[in-house]
């Protein structure tokens, strides 16, 4: 036989075999022999009809394609020990022409990943800035938790508080239904659906009354988007929020007391820092290790992203069910793509993106990890395990129990191994200091 290759994007090599004519014909003896077996035909016993007669029976086109059926896996494996090919998953399969026999074979191999220099990878950082508008708005935050709610004779109104009985049906269809439901409404919240809360401004304490509001095309519900929505509401009761002065004396009545009002801005103040820094740290870590991605662009072939797109939908699928009904069942999902409007091959073109992006981020990774010798230690391994169940409070035996697997620890080494190999990219990428590759350039730069 003749075996071509070529090798194609992401991480693919075509293999084009030609069968030369006489092992075909051995082949199509080989298939006559085992519909002969197996075929009923009249005036013979199974097995012992002579050739010509199983032909006829069959038809030359049905023993030709037996033939082949069988001649395939056969002349792909020779192919791919001939070529040094070693595939990562079923091949995809075209029978080009039958005179001479030839097929191709599209063969998913390792990916291909090149990090190059990444020891040059730069991303600039920002330091963080406390505005003194996030802070106000901490000190506000602060000033309504402290609040005092008084009850009030006078219709509803912005900021306050109502308790109220609250019934809303969609076609008849029960939306919500509660008693004593207790909120407040502020501008900016939508409360079971936008107007709900417009619609209570101004009414006062005293019998139902009814409103109408129309579900917007986005809810979750397919079959009441666009419908109206019928509320029945009975306000038992309006309360006006009595703010306390934003003052000393204020700071002094705030969590374990402050002396001054200027000491309760600095705590807000460096309670958002450190917020804000933790928020820019896995920014940063996201955007270097997005950055390398994108310079290395890794190949690899689209049966990955099948498995990675199947293993999002899992994971979709468990979110969506009770423990206890995890499993086999996809019940979750079907729930979800029934209340979203959408098919599974649409959620499935909406989730290849994020189950490349996935890939791709492993692959790098992955190489960097190799480049840079990181591997987790024993000693490492269980100091997390430590820190993990120290902080499990009355699971800590249960946790250890867990991680007393080798599966467990397995997962947990990777799971470390990640973590170290992006705090070295982040070292990388923050450092200030030229690599060779940047210092050559800039000494050519400056001639």
């Amino acid at each position: 036989m003749k075996v071509s290759t070529e090798r194609i994007p992401d991480s693919q090599i075509v293999l084009e075999i030609e069968v030369d004519e006489e092992r075909l014909e051995q082949a199509k003896s080989s298939a006559y022999r085992r519909l002969a077996a197996k075929a009923k035909i009249p005036g013979f016993r199974p097995g012992k009809a002579p050739r010509n007669v199983v032909e006829r029976h069959f038809g030359e086109q049905t023993i030709l394609q037996e033939a082949i059926d069988g001649l395939m896996p056969q002349v792909y494996k020779e192919a791919l020990e001939q070529e040094e090919i070693d595939p990562i998953d079923q091949a995809g399969y075209e029978l080009v022409k039958e005179t001479p026999l030839v097929a191709k074979f599209t063969v998913p191999v390792q990916p291909t990943v090149d990090i190059g220099d990444y020891a040059s990878l730069r991303v600039p950082r920002e330091p963080v800035v406390v505005e003194a508008e996030r802070v106000q708005e901490g000190l506000e935050s602060l000033r309504h938790r402290y609040a005092t709610l008084e009850p009030v004779a006078r219709p509803a109104d912005w900021n306050d508080i109502v308790r109220a009985d609250v019934d809303g049906t969609v076609d008849g269809a029960t939306l919500v239904h509660e008693e004593d439901a207790e909120f407040q409404l502020l501008e900016e919240r939508t409360i079971s659906l936008p107007g709900f809360v417009e619609a209570l401004i101004g009414r006062e304490k005293g019998g139902a009354f009814e409103f109408e509001v129309t579900v917007p095309d986005d809810a979750p519900q397919e079959q009441m988007r666009g419908r109206p929505a019928l509320y029945k509401v009975a306000i038992k009761e309006v309360k006006q929020e009595i703010l306390p002065e934003l003052d000393d004396e204020f700071a002094r009545q705030v969590g374990e007391g402050f002396d001054s009002l200027g000491a309760l801005r600095t705590r807000v103040e460096d309670d958002l820092r450190q917020a804000l820094e933790q928020e820019d740290e896995q920014r940063y870590r996201d955007e270097v290790l997005e950055t390398l991605v994108k310079r290395v662009r890794p190949e690899f072939p689209p049966i990955l992203a099948e498995r990675e797109v199947e293993h999002l939908l899992q994971e979709q699928n468990n979110a969506l069910q009770p423990k206890n009904a995890r499993g086999n069942s996809r019940e979750g999902l079907e729930r979800y793509l029934r209340q979203a409007g959408k098919s599974e091959e649409e959620l499935r073109e909406e989730l290849r993106p994020i189950a490349e992006a996935r890939i791709s981020r492993s692959l790098v990774l992955s190489e960097v990890t190799e480049a840079e010798h990181i591997a987790v230690t024993d000693t490492e391994l269980e100091e997390e395990i430590d820190r993990l169940s120290s902080g499990a409070g009355e699971q800590a035996d249960e946790l250890r129990r867990l991680f007393s697997s080798e599966a467990a620890k397995e997962n947990l080494r990777r799971s470390l191994t990640t973590k170290q190999t992006v705090e070295r990219l982040v070292e990388i990428a923050s450092s200030e200091e030229a690599t060779p590759v940047e210092a050559e350039a800039s000494a050519s730069r400056n001639g």
